[in-house]
């Protein structure tokens, strides 16, 4: 029982915490991130993918449906939101002396975990 209660608590939480990121990006729009996605030489529709790994994935991750795969899309967004914006800063720390990309990288590691775990018992794929 506390297996099951602990991979809803991280998926809920995660997915909880990034969704904010989406909404927002829905709000203010996405010039942007369109911007950086065509400064690296991408297709601007790219740009689009950031609702997958900012709203799709994180709801799904909330109400436990395709978990595995919410789970990589996440960490997927992240990783290439990474690379495109923070790859500077990969070696580099911050101001008050923590890595300057660790929520990025704690979003791509919980993703990989949640879909290393799977949904467990409180989701709808109960597995």
């Amino acid at each position: 029982m506390s297996e099951a209660i602990a991979k809803f608590l991280l998926r809920v939480s995660v997915g909880g915490m990034m969704l904010p990121h989406g909404l927002g990006k829905i709000q203010g729009g996405i010039a942007f991130i369109k911007s950086i996605v065509v400064k690296a030489g991408l297709p601007e529709f790219f740009a689009y993918g950031i609702f997958i790994g900012e709203v799709v994935a994180p709801l799904l991750l909330i109400i436990g449906y395709k978990t595995k795969w919410a789970g990589y899309l996440l960490s997927f967004n992240i990783l290439v939101a990474t690379i495109l914006v923070h790859s500077g800063d990969i070696l580099t720390l911050s101001p008050n002396g923590s890595w300057a990309i660790e929520i990025q990288m704690f979003y791509i590691v919980t993703g990989l975990v949640i879909a290393l775990l799977g949904a467990g018992k409180f989701s709808i794929d109960r597995k």
